[in-house]
């Protein structure tokens, strides 16, 4: 019976591989805990409830040692075009909401830009990144 263990165990193993959760894993060490109990008596009654246990004491006693470490930061970093949302940035080229025409300049980088509410905004006016849509920012002017 050895040999299901050990097949279960590599079997949980590679599901940790492929998941991120840590938690299959400690299904893949009671198996082999399991197998060498199976050395000892051919009870499947007694190898099935020391994995049950075992998977269950493994899980509960590190489940909040590997929270710690698994969702260190729980806050999303925004990225790509979302991370500009909430920068200051620079008119470079006046933004005509009718023509759909304007550009912004905003960590080093041109945008296509839009008033918020459909306005005009003069080039080198300062202004605020208030969301992104599509491919151009949506933009406020800052009150000074």
């Amino acid at each position: 019976m050895w040999q299901f263990w050990l097949v279960a165990s590599g079997i949980f193993f590679i599901a940790e591989i492929i998941t991120t959760g840590f938690l299959v894993f400690w299904l893949g060490v009671a198996g082999l805990i399991t197998m060498c109990v199976s050395f000892f008596t051919d009870n499947l009654m007694i190898q099935g409830t020391v994995f049950v246990i075992l998977s269950a004491v493994l899980i509960l006693a590190t489940k909040p040692f590997v929270k710690k470490f698994v969702n260190k930061n729980t806050s999303t970093e925004k990225t790509n075009a979302f991370s500009i949302i909430g920068k200051k940035a620079i008119v470079i080229k006046d933004i005509d909401s009718i023509n759909g025409v304007g550009q912004i300049k905003v960590d080093g980088e041109v945008w296509s830009a839009e008033g918020i509410d459909g306005s005009n905004i003069e080039k080198g006016t300062e202004v605020e990144v208030t969301k992104i849509d599509g491919v151009k920012a949506i933009v406020s002017p800052i009150s000074k």
